[in-house]
């Protein structure tokens, strides 16, 4: 027999455990149902454990530097690998606990730990339970993709989840992928000690940026002794002893490269291949992602697909975003959707970028008339302070209504500084009012004033 409830939420990331507890206190009895990890990527294998990760490099990086501040360290800065898994697995095992906590003690929520596959639109099959509801919330995530290489299947290799397990240092770590996530891990890896190699197929890294913030980045990486090979595809891979021996093709002809490790980094998929979505009459799209309206909702009455899996974000924050469109049309009568939603991310090497809004290459390809300010953060004063003048500002507005259409943050602070750009955006205000307020000195912020003021037509 099948036990009813009002909703079904299948996952716990961002977007989960939030809906959950919006529709358990209007009075709705609510399953949730997780299959492995409470937390989702973010929790467990993305945001919160890497960015400690993060930390702990930039505290080795640091450390080699401090001559550079007037601090005297003797003997060589050493990092104990073990050390900074187990720090890690404890911040990020912490924010595990309390999501699991916060739902199995959520009045009017019952929590399920086992795999969900829909038998119908209304009927998800839990183990030996199946559970019926009107409502029911699709919330899976995604996944590492993996690149289909001949002989990957013969050698070991590492995704962003297995590098969770890591409490060594790679003598020679070679990554396939050039944005995000092969980025972030090879420059923590870089100053943790590892020899670092980054394998990009396409004609520079994180192709979604502007061609000179990504040059900015390579520059930055480069200097810190990582070897990164653009317009190179790996053709094939080997184990040779110790070693995953990669066969490359480039323009200029075929090489081979050898590393102790290999990180796929080379995109991510979405984790519907194993939900029965055929059996509800769901649709996706030829790469898995869930096809979803602007309210999310996707093309069977009654279910709802967000985070990840819906392919309109791939970030932590866009999917809660999603949770608050849902709760908000569902209980508050507040008609949110997603294409109110602007662009935003960080990149989170050191120094971070932070982006808002339109690349220059977007406003171009829109055919806005546009006007452009950029400064070097060398001319930053407290980032010379800081003694991390790598990177610049670069802000752009529309040159008719005055409002700003994006911004580049590459460089201390950056992550943070954005926000003052973003909500602006959020705001439709012109770009005048930031350039008439009078921000806090020394701050990175305190820049983007006067950058403000020097606005050039964008060619």
């Amino acid at each position: 027999m099948a036990t009813p409830y009002d909703a079904i939420i299948i996952g716990t990331g961002q977007a989960g455990p939030s809906l959950a507890g919006r529709l358990a206190r209007s009075g709705m009895r609510v399953a949730v149902i997780e299959r492995k990890l409470f937390g989702g990527t973010c929790v467990n294998t993305g945001c919160i454990p890497t960015k400690t990760l993060v930390a702990s490099a930039y505290a080795a990086h640091l450390a080699r530097r401090a001559a550079d501040y007037g601090v005297n360290i003797t003997g060589a800065v050493n990092v104990d690998m073990k050390r900074v898994k187990a720090r890690k697995d404890q911040i990020s095992g912490q924010s595990r606990t309390s999501v699991e906590h916060g739902l199995r003690n959520l009045e009017n929520c019952t929590v399920y730990q086992d795999h969900a596959r829909f038998i119908s639109a209304h009927e998800v099959a839990v183990g030996a339970e199946i559970l019926t509801a009107e409502k029911i919330f699709i919330n899976v995530g995604g996944r590492a993709r993996i690149p289909q290489i001949p002989g990957l299947d013969q050698v070991k290799f590492l995704t962003n989840s297995s590098m969770m397990d890591v409490d060594f240092l790679p003598r020679h770590l070679v990554i396939l992928g050039g944005s995000y996530v092969g980025l972030e891990f090879g420059q923590m890896y870089r100053r943790f000690g590892s020899e670092v190699t980054v394998i990009e197929a396409g004609p520079r890294l994180i192709a979604h940026e502007d061609e000179d913030t990504s040059a900015a980045v390579k520059e930055i990486l480069e200097k810190e002794g990582i070897r990164i090979h653009l317009d190179t595809k790996c053709t094939a891979v080997a184990q040779h002893g110790d070693d995953v021996v990669l066969d490359l093709s480039t323009p200029a002809g075929a090489s081979q490269m050898a590393g102790s490790h290999l990180l796929l980094a080379a995109g991510r998929i979405p984790n519907t291949d194993d939900l029965g979505l055929d059996k509800a009459g769901v649709i996706v799209d030829e790469h898995g992602f869930i096809g979803v309206d602007d309210q999310l909702r996707t093309t069977v009455y009654g279910i709802w697909a967000l985070g990840d899996c819906n392919g309109k974000g791939a970030f932590t924050h866009t999917s809660y975003n999603d949770y608050e469109i849902v709760a908000a049309n569902l209980l508050d009568h507040d008609p949110r959707k997603v294409s109110d939603r602007i662009t935003a991310y960080n990149l989170y090497i050191d120094p971070p970028l932070g982006r808002c809004g339109m690349t220059k290459a977007a406003v171009r390809r829109a055919g806005k008339r546009a006007m452009v300010g950029r400064r070097p953060m060398t001319r930053v004063t407290r980032a010379i302070e800081k003694g991390e003048t790598e990177g610049f500002m670069e802000v752009l507005v529309e040159t008719e209504t005055k409002q700003f259409l994006g911004a580049a943050i590459l460089g201390v602070g950056g992550d943070e500084v954005i926000h003052t750009v973003l909500d602006l955006i959020y705001a439709k205000a012109p770009y005048t009012v930031m350039q008439r307020a009078v921000h806090i000195h020394p701050t990175v912020s305190e820049l983007l004033p006067t950058i403000l003021g020097e606005l050039k037509p964008l060619a």
